[in-house]
């Protein structure tokens, strides 16, 4: 990574904190919670990483992501959509295609998902080592 991306990465980072000491996203009734959970659970961060990869269909998108029903896959393409992060495209064939692609704003936040998804790719085996030291702190009799 560049310096000047890392610094970019770092700035973007920044700014989200200064948004979230602000309070407004820790407050109850606020929005952003809204948002924040249909970008952040588990479908739609692995939504926005598969829609990087450019346009797909929606048995594509099933396809690549291991576990995912039809009716929560729908349902977070859906949010994704109402949020204006996915663009949905109903073709006009026998049987219906639609396809989806990540809006322009879809993929500003789609990069910092899939900064956050290397991130814990990549430090996985720590993640893990930790994971079986509090299983093993849990198991031990006093």
């Amino acid at each position: 990574m560049s310096e000047s991306a890392s610094r970019s990465q770092s700035e973007t980072v920044e700014s989200m904190l200064a948004f979230v000491r602000q309070g407004q996203v820790l407050a109850t009734d606020c929005p952003s919670r809204i948002v924040l959970n249909h970008v952040c659970s588990r479908w739609g961060v692995l939504v926005l990483v598969v829609l990087r990869g450019g346009m797909h269909r929606f048995s594509e998108v099933r396809r690549k992501i291991g576990g995912v029903s039809e009716k929560m896959l729908a349902q977070t393409l859906q949010h994704l959509e109402q949020d204006g992060f996915v663009s949905r495209k109903s073709l006009p064939v026998v049987p219906p295609h639609v396809q989806y692609r990540l809006t322009p704003m879809g993929e500003e936040v789609a990069l910092q998902v899939e900064t956050l998804v290397t991130w814990i790719e990549t430090n996985l085996p720590r993640i893990m080592q930790a994971r079986e030291a509090s299983n093993t702190l849990q198991i031990t009799p006093e």
